[in-house]
């Protein structure tokens, strides 16, 4: 993995961004991590770029793993216009969306602008709309281990220890939930009006979805998949609100092959 930093320019304001890279040639992915930070996609960055011909670009949320997050960049959607100029800055076309929980929220955002240099969004347990009777489950009052139970299938095989994280590691975690929050916005890790602007999104979509999931329950992934024109709708066994951490075995050939199906230059092999 190499990490880079890029200056973009907004209506707002500069902003350094920093970018996670793995893979030098292949198929552009662009992943978007959820409000655990980049740790949490990194691994199945690595592992997307080892098993395909993938580059896959993962940018670190400002304000998530010890960045600055500049006062004007308070919500999602400026998020998803910041990488929308990622992808001018660097010049990829082609490329595959892919976004887990607060980054699947991004990444809509993100195909509701309609960028050209998108070719498919995969949203994996993503969060953002607001569903009657699916409420996000509300995790700023939740201890880590509180939130681990209801995100995984299998909570005994993915234990937290508090107790163990360095003094940097618990500064990290502070200033993650810290901007999680300031992201999440008014109404709790949902946007009132995205509901009804997803059915501009014209990109091909898969809503991937951990059955297990108690963040964000089956109901819901699948009301996502509803309000999205010609969306696809998957089912993950055996897996909670992160798939690619508790199953990349599934998530992996999925993700690749509804990338890879919508691509417009396909790579080598």
């Amino acid at each position: 993995m190499t990490r880079a930093t890029h200056t973009l320019t907004l209506d707002q304001g500069a902003l350094e961004l920093a970018v996670d890279r793995h893979g030098e040639q292949g198929h552009p992915f662009l992943l978007l991590h959820g409000g655990g930070g980049p740790a949490t996609v990194a691994p199945f960055a690595a592992l997307l770029a080892e098993q395909r011909p993938a580059r896959v670009f993962s940018p670190v949320h400002p304000g998530f793993d010890g960045t600055t997050r500049p006062d004007w960049l308070t919500d999602v959607p400026t998020l998803a216009r910041i990488y929308a100029d990622l992808l001018d800055t660097l010049d990829l076309r082609d490329v595959a969306v892919v976004g887990n929980s607060i980054g699947g929220w991004i990444a809509a955002e993100l195909a509701v602008l309609g960028s050209d240099r998108i070719t498919s969004v995969t949203l994996v347990n993503a969060v953002g709309i607001a569903v009657p009777g699916h409420p996000v489950a509300g995790t700023f009052s939740l201890t880590p281990v509180e939130l681990s139970r209801l995100s995984f299938h299998d909570p005994s095989k993915f234990r937290f220890d508090p107790s163990a994280l360095s003094t940097e590691q618990r500064a990290v975690m502070a200033g993650n939930r810290a901007a999680l929050q300031v992201y999440s916005g008014p109404h709790t890790m949902a946007d009132p009006t995205l509901t009804d602007r997803l059915a501009k999104i014209t990109h091909p979509t898969l809503v991937a979805w951990g059955e297990s999931d108690k963040v964000v329950d089956a109901d819901y992934g699948r009301a996502y998949a509803e309000a999205v024109p010609g969306a696809e709708f998957r089912l993950l066994a055996a897996t909670g609100h992160l798939p690619q951490t508790e199953t990349p075995d599934q998530l992996l050939p999925l993700v690749w092959d509804f990338a890879d199906a919508h691509a417009t230059h396909r790579p080598q092999r």
